[in-house]
């Protein structure tokens, strides 16, 4: 009889997992509660699906904040470029675009998810979707002996000799992720590191930043200072929204931001350099050159050049120019004022927002308990854990679906298949 093994979660780690498994010839059940596989991949990356990034393997794990050593082996057995040639040989056609990050030349989330459901099942995986798992069962001498799940009303028993968990952490719950592996690891024995947001966009006071809601602004500096000591500061995209602040900079420094309200602000001063690759005497010139140019324009005119559309009104106001000013009467006091505001636009951020709301969850099942070569439990023999529910996140930009593929390829290679219940 062949090894039994329950995969619980048809996600990005889960349906690799699986598939790798059935190849090896394991008799794999994937259980999945959702009416589809792989719901929170369908809508990442905005609806295109950033799968990794192609920057050099080992620059990999400093952009994990959370527990990038844990992942060194992980990285190495099922490396970016290994995932690379896996989804190429699935039919899926990658792009490489700013920042290294890898997309499916598609632009599509949907054909990424299908190749990997496809993958399990064609390798001979059974996934069983609607099947919600209520309980990791083991024998009396503590070795896993099997899950039960609840389909239509009725109970199911699926016999195993080993059970590995990728039910993800806790954001986007409608797809799934609702911490449920997070409950069966502690029934199990394992600490649970609590969980809190990791890339998640936040709320600010000031409403003439939620009155730009939609304006993306690109090679800027978003800088956050803790009145408590302390500073983070992150150079790329940021988007203003009706609540605040999002984009790849923000989620990056919102996980720091979280953890400083928590501990004593009860908010942050945060900056937006609108100009960070010019010096201050560099803007100087330029606002010298630029008035130069319109001396006879209004103000309100002068900024095309220096500035997006939708945001000359806004840095107009928080100037205190007057706008119909022509550009020859300004005063060196104003443009100096006008200088500092480019370099330094000011913010008040008071919070972020919900678990629910966050691209990634951080904390999970603490990986001091966790075989980083395997991603077996180092409590419960037979028992796995990969992907998103695991005390592991990256930064934006294709880190949290390599950590959760490469898991769950360790995961898949590492059960022991030479004997089965």
């Amino acid at each position: 009889m062949n090894t039994q093994v329950v995969v619980i979660g048809a996600g990005a780690a889960g349906l690799i997992a699986a598939g790798f498994l059935a190849k090896r010839g394991a008799d794999v059940h994937v259980l999945e509660k959702m009416g589809r596989t792989a719901s929170k991949m369908r809508i990442s990356g905005k609806g295109r699906c950033n799968i990794t990034n192609n920057m050099p393997l080992e620059d990999f794990p400093a952009n994990y904040p959370g527990n990038g050593r844990f992942l060194y082996s992980a990285l190495h057995r099922f490396s970016n470029q290994d995932c690379m040639e896996f989804f190429a040989k699935l039919g899926v056609a990658l792009k490489v675009e700013r920042g290294q990050r890898v997309f499916p030349v598609s632009d599509d989330a949907h054909e990424v998810a299908d190749a990997l459901e496809r993958f399990a099942r064609m390798s001979g995986a059974r996934i069983h979707l609607g099947h919600k798992v209520v309980s990791i069962e083991r024998s009396s001498s503590g070795h896993i002996r099997g899950v039960i799940s609840v389909a239509g009303g009725q109970e199911k028993w699926f016999p195993a000799d080993a059970v590995i968990v990728a039910t993800g952490g806790l954001s986007y719950p409608g797809t799934g992720s609702t911490g449920d592996g997070l409950a069966w690891a502690r029934s199990l024995g394992h600490r649970v590191v609590e969980p809190r947001p990791a890339l998640v966009p936040v709320k600010v006071e000031e409403e003439w930043a939620t009155e730009l809601a939609g304006l993306s602004l690109r090679n800027v500096e978003f800088i956050v200072e803790n009145p408590q000591g302390g500073r983070v500061k992150h150079f790329g995209e940021l988007m203003f929204a009706h609540f605040g602040l999002t984009g790849p900079i923000v989620l990056t420094a919102s996980e720091q931001i979280g953890l400083w309200l928590k501990e004593s602000a009860s908010s942050l001063r945060a900056f937006i350099d609108l100009k960070p690759a010019l010096s201050e005497e560099q803007l100087d010139q330029r606002l010298l050159r630029d008035f130069e140019q319109f001396s006879r324009k209004q103000f309100k005119n002068s900024l095309d050049k220096l500035l997006p559309k939708s945001l000359i009104p806004t840095l107009i106001a928080l100037s205190g120019i007057d706008p119909e000013k022509q550009c020859h009467q300004i005063t060196r006091a104003e443009r100096v004022g006008l200088r500092r505001l480019l370099k330094s636009l000011p913010l008040t951020i008071s919070k972020t927002l919900p678990i629910a709301a966050a691209i990634v969850t951080a904390g999970g099942v603490d990986v001091k308990e966790v075989n980083p070569r395997t991603m077996e439990s180092k409590k419960v023999q037979g028992l796995f854990f990969c992907g998103e529910v695991l005390d592991v996140h990256g930064v934006t930009g294709g880190f949290n679906l390599q950590a959760a593929f490469s898991t769950g390829y360790c995961a898949a290679h590492s059960v022991d298949l030479s004997s089965s219940s």
